[in-house]
């Protein structure tokens, strides 16, 4: 059940690496959402991912250059330091139980939100959180909940919010094959982690 308290933000991923739209949605949840706090969880072993992770220590630096210097932002650990594959189900939990009290808040891009039904445990997070779709500004209107056309039917009682955000072009596959392929991907990321990458050869073939 969804509680009245203070807001905190959830935005997980895999951020190998996390890049300028990333850095847009954190800016855009602090901003519109009433946060008193937004934790960031790079994944563990991400159940999802058909291919391997970047080592977990260099997507949590990276992710703490990224993120870091925001207000109220904390990058979690928690999730690559968990045995076995990574569930947001289970950090939700451990949010609730941690800070009884507290409205958890599960921001989330269109197309997870897409995939919602596919989570592990779905109609328990959307239980225990509200979930926030972010979507291009004014696609689905200035307040109220995201529409039919981003989210699947969900359960009565869902709570789902519109997290207005304007399109960015940017992959982070896009950004690991210039990298790989000496392109230049520097304007796409953070500078700190653009350095970051060029300094620890990440992403390069060889």
């Amino acid at each position: 059940m969804v509680v009245s308290g203070p807001r905190i933000g959830v935005f997980g991923g895999a951020f190998d690496p996390p890049h300028n739209a990333h850095v847009a949605l954190v800016e855009a949840a602090l901003a519109q959402l009433n946060l008193a706090e937004l934790r960031i969880f790079p994944t563990g072993d991400a159940w999802h991912k058909r291919r391997a992770l970047s080592v977990a220590e260099h997507r949590l630096a990276m992710a703490q250059l990224a993120f870091g210097g925001f207000e109220r932002t904390v990058v979690d650990a928690r999730e690559t330091l968990r045995p076995g594959p990574t569930y947001t189900l289970d950090t939700l939990r451990e949010l609730q139980q941690e800070q009884p009290g507290t409205q958890l808040v599960l921001i989330m891009g269109a197309d997870q939100a897409a995939s919602l039904p596919q989570w592990h445990g779905w109609q328990e997070i959307l239980s225990i959180a509200i979930v926030s779709v972010a979507d291009r500004a004014g696609a689905t209107g200035s307040a109220g909940p995201a529409g039919p056309r981003i989210l699947p039917p969900l359960p009565s009682g869902a709570r789902v919010e519109t997290l207005e955000l304007a399109p960015m072009d940017i992959s982070a596959t896009d950004i690991r094959t210039r990298a790989a392929t000496s392109v230049d991907f520097s304007r796409l990321v953070p500078p700190a982690v653009a350095r970051y990458i060029d300094q620890h050869h990440l992403y390069r073939s060889a």
